[in-house]
């Protein structure tokens, strides 16, 4: 089954809606940069509504540039089960998690596959657990653009690798990326919001049950 991640939640409201909708994970941006960026203080009384109610949810922090204190500060604070490392940090950084982090690529057309492979030394085996994430290559951006990724280069990955699908996924494009790219998940934030940072309900369930007719 293909996992389904909500990123970006910023209240308890969107968290139990994305849960309700389906999701499997759930994602919490500490970028302070981002639209959808969370207080520290603000995730932990989320999270530990989620982790009595609904324990078998997923939880990640999403990073970017972080220091491995701060992450492993949040991760324990916010009861978060894997980091997401979104920024520019290397595979030693990785190693640092012990097997709780996974690196995002910006994949694009022009880039090196197995560039984008060489972090999977440092990622050590789990079955909840992508080996990476793959977002679309925007300069200066740091995920959440919209842009959709390069799924050709994706699904190569894709048949080494549990490989978890971000970069301008919608209700309306998610099933064509299932069936093309065969994703361990796929990743959504903006296609799934009525205003930045705002998640809707209604384009929630509708991804989900996109995804879910393509399994």
């Amino acid at each position: 089954m293909t996992i389904i991640k909500i990123c970006g939640i910023k209240t308890l409201k969107d968290a139990l809606a994305a849960i309700n909708s389906g999701a499997d994970y759930l994602g919490f941006n500490f970028y302070p940069k981002s639209v959808r960026f969370i207080e520290k203080s603000v995730c932990a009384e989320i999270t530990s509504v989620l982790k009595r109610e609904h324990p078998q949810i997923k939880l990640v922090g999403v990073f970017v540039n972080s220091s491995i204190e701060e992450i492993k500060d949040i991760l324990q604070t916010c009861h978060l089960d894997l980091a997401q490392l979104h920024g520019d940090e290397t595979p030693e950084m990785l190693s640092a998690f012990n097997g709780k982090a996974f690196k995002a690529i910006r994949l694009s057309a022009e880039s090196s596959v197995d560039e984008s492979v060489l972090f999977r030394e440092s990622v050590k085996e789990s079955v909840y657990k992508p080996a990476m994430l793959i977002d679309a290559a925007v300069k200066g951006v740091y995920g959440g653009s919209g842009v959709t990724a390069d799924w050709t280069a994706a699904a190569e990955l894709a048949k080494k690798y549990p490989l978890l699908l971000a970069g301008g996924l919608t209700p309306e494009n998610v099933a064509d990326a299932v069936r093309q790219v065969r994703p361990w998940g796929v990743d959504v934030a903006s296609g799934v919001e009525s205003a930045p940072g705002e998640k809707d309900a209604g384009k929630m369930k509708a991804f989900v049950q996109a995804v879910r007719e393509n399994q």
